[in-house]
């Protein structure tokens, strides 16, 4: 039994995973490369247009350099582009799939606890769980660390870390309690606890400043809420049926 509910879970996992490279590569990737651009010099905010004049012998002087490249007989710089590329592209998949994996197995260890309780958990129930695990893991902590742009500024590290492992547990625990507790004493100890974290504050910095523009932080930032809500659901989803089907 334990071999098949991770089975289920791995499945779960590795689904919502692959879902998740697709919608990234589709709405995150160029974001994330142009605030490297950004964070790396190669583009500057607010930096002024060049001069016509200038443009032109900018135009010029590559055309040149391309020409002599091509005379030359050498594209070494472009397959190297290429493989680091697609490089990246692979750990970003293999990553991705990991992470999910492991949320997988999270939520069917959860699934597990529930039905010792005697609850009946599938796909509808399952959606529900994926939904809270959106809610713990990036919409609560993303009140106080909205996700980061490359070239964005933040706090120290280890601060950010401790606060956001304390707003995960806290709002988990919340949620849990909201669910299954069965008194309004229990409910206020939830409130009280998905409340914490954010009254305590999460660690900023002094001023605010950056390479990347705020527009491009705002979309990214957006746009990482919504990718994570569309793959937790699906993941919740698929791991409840997955254990209503191993259970049947």
């Amino acid at each position: 039994m334990f071999q098949k509910m991770m089975t289920g879970a791995l499945i779960a996992g590795v689904a919502a995973g692959l879902l998740a490279a697709v919608l990234h590569f589709a709405f995150l990737q160029k974001l994330i490369l142009l605030g490297e651009q950004y964070e790396t010099g190669a583009l500057v905010h607010f930096q002024a247009a060049p001069m016509a004049h200038d443009a032109t012998h900018g135009a010029a002087d590559a055309s040149g350099a391309a020409v002599h490249g091509a005379h030359d007989g050498h594209d070494h710089g472009a397959a190297a582009g290429t493989r680091s590329a697609l490089g990246r592209d692979a750990l970003t998949v293999g990553f991705t799939v990991l992470i999910y994996a492991a949320y997988g197995m999270l939520l069917t260890a959860g699934f597990g606890i529930a039905a010792s309780f005697g609850q009946q958990i599938g796909a509808t129930e399952g959606l529900l769980w994926g939904l809270a695990g959106f809610a713990a893991f990036q919409l609560a902590p993303g009140l106080g660390l909205a996700p980061e742009l490359p070239g964005t500024a933040a706090a120290d590290l280890g601060a950010r870390q401790v606060w956001w492992w304390s707003t995960v547990l806290a709002t988990g625990a919340g949620l849990a309690l909201l669910a299954y507790g069965r008194s309004r004493l229990l409910a206020a100890v939830a409130v009280a606890l998905i409340a914490a974290p954010h009254v305590f504050g999460a660690p900023v910095l002094d001023g605010y400043y950056g390479y990347a523009p705020t527009e491009v932080g705002a979309m990214y930032s957006a746009r990482v809420l919504g990718v994570g809500l569309a793959v937790w659901a699906f993941l919740g989803w698929l791991a409840g049926r997955q254990w209503a089907r191993i259970q049947a």
